[in-house]
């Protein structure tokens, strides 16, 4: 068993709202400086940066996670992790038929730049991907379940699209194994004042969209690692937060 630190919410200059410089591979190697470990990419209703960060996280010696922070029809904010990558595409391109097809303004909302493992441009999200998909906070879960991953409301303790600000609940039964926070102490204050929180598992995570976002390491999972590779470590990780073992 060994620490392994982790940030699960994680933006790339493919969210309109993440800074240009928030490549994939200036994210893996700022992740290193900063002792991570695990580190998932999750930008706004889009999964298309994770290959080129899977590239880039092996050079850096950081385990990647395959992620995507997705926006329900009520404008909530959900953070959904894969154990695999090729699940990930698959629900990124399932997603494609479920966003609102606004085109982006780039001088308004900010650049949404596909790249490969070098960082280089092969493309761009022409639509809007801040905007709400047509799943609902009652689905959220299982539908992502059916694609292999798991699916918590992210950062609670925030106003802007956290579940709580906009229902003014934690709801009991969505499905939700794991609740994001923004602030780790926050989350005695929430548990009291909430008490489903007290069932779930906690992820504190940065929410970066610029490098200085990215937080040093502190929280951890204790992991059983032997015999090492990256996949068993991911393996046992989903495991918790599947909430098949503590």
């Amino acid at each position: 068993m060994n620490k392994y630190y982790y940030d699960f919410h994680i933006h790339s200059c493919l969210s309109p709202c993440g800074d240009n410089d928030m490549t994939p591979n200036n994210i893996a190697g700022m992740a290193a400086l900063s002792g991570l470990n695990i580190v998932a990419l999750t930008d706004h209703n889009s999964a298309k940066n994770c290959p080129a960060f899977f590239e880039a996280a092996k050079r850096n010696g950081i385990i990647p996670i395959a992620g995507m922070e997705l926006t329900t029809a009520e404008d909530i904010h959900m953070v959904c992790l894969f154990e695999s990558l090729g699940k990930a595409m698959e629900f990124d391109e399932f997603i494609q038929a479920h966003r609102m097809k606004i085109p982006n303004k780039t001088e308004i909302f900010g650049d949404q730049l596909i790249l490969d493992g070098m960082d280089d441009i092969i493309g761009t999200d022409e639509f809007l991907l801040i905007t709400a998909t047509d799943i609902t906070v009652d689905d959220a879960a299982q539908t992502v379940k059916r694609f292999g991953g798991i699916c918590y409301p992210a950062h609670v303790d925030r106003e802007s699209n956290g579940i709580i600000a906009t229902l003014g609940v934690f709801p009991d039964d969505e499905g939700f194994i794991c609740a994001g926070f923004h602030d780790g102490a926050k989350i005695q204050e929430y548990t009291e004042k909430y008490p489903p929180l007290k069932t779930r598992i906690p992820l504190v995570s940065s929410d970066a969209h610029y490098l200085g976002d990215i937080r040093d390491k502190e929280y951890y999972f204790e992991l059983d690692d032997e015999p090492y590779s990256g996949d068993k470590v991911r393996a046992e990780l989903f495991k918790i937060l599947r909430g098949n073992k503590q």
